[in-house]
């Protein structure tokens, strides 16, 4: 993957890099390092941009379906109120008036829960992808940056212990007179 690559270039970067002794810190170029950043940023994946279309179309999805109930609630009424003026069936239409109501307010609630769930799971697994992409990239670039710690130590470590061999000859030498 290029993302890896790049991983690799500033890590690279880091290793190359002059270091101040005994500080453990390495000067680098920051434009550099800044260029490879941008590179990455180039190479993600379009999951964040899946999101904030994610978001828009449920927004238009619940604006589509509020529109739809109101039209079914509209309907409703209007058949209703023409039903009403009759009089032989001003009983049948206000059960009827009632029964689309109860359809129009169902299908309404039917299309919420089904585009809720419908988000739901695009989400979940937009999730999922997100904590792929954390396990992969952040994991080994932990990895990475424990092994250069953990190098870095024991080159210290070894370095310490070449001064106090230095400083045991001289001891020696300096007993040897």
């Amino acid at each position: 993957m290029k993302v890896l690559e790049l991983l690799d270039e500033i890590e690279e970067i880091v290793d190359t890099g002059s270091t101040f002794p005994l500080t453990g810190k390495v000067l680098v170029d920051a434009e550099e390092i800044l260029e490879v950043v941008r590179e990455i940023k180039v190479e993600l994946p379009d999951e964040i941009q899946q999101a904030a279309w994610i978001k828009g179309e449920r927004d238009r999805i619940l604006d589509e379906a509020k529109r739809e109930y109101e039209a079914i609630l509209q309907d409703a009424r209007a058949q209703a109120e023409a039903l009403v003026e009759q009089d032989d069936i001003t009983v049948k239409a206000k059960n009827r008036a009632d029964e689309i109501m109860r359809v129009a307010e169902a299908n309404v609630r039917n299309l919420k829960m089904g585009t809720f769930d419908y988000i739901d799971s695009i989400l979940y697994n937009f999730q999922d992808k997100m904590d792929q992409l954390n396990a992969v990239y952040f994991n080994d670039m932990f990895e990475n940056l424990q092994k250069t710690f953990d190098a870095v130590n024991g080159t210290l470590t070894e370095n310490r212990n070449e001064i106090k061999e230095m400083i045991y000859r001289a001891q020696m030498e300096e007993e040897s007179k």
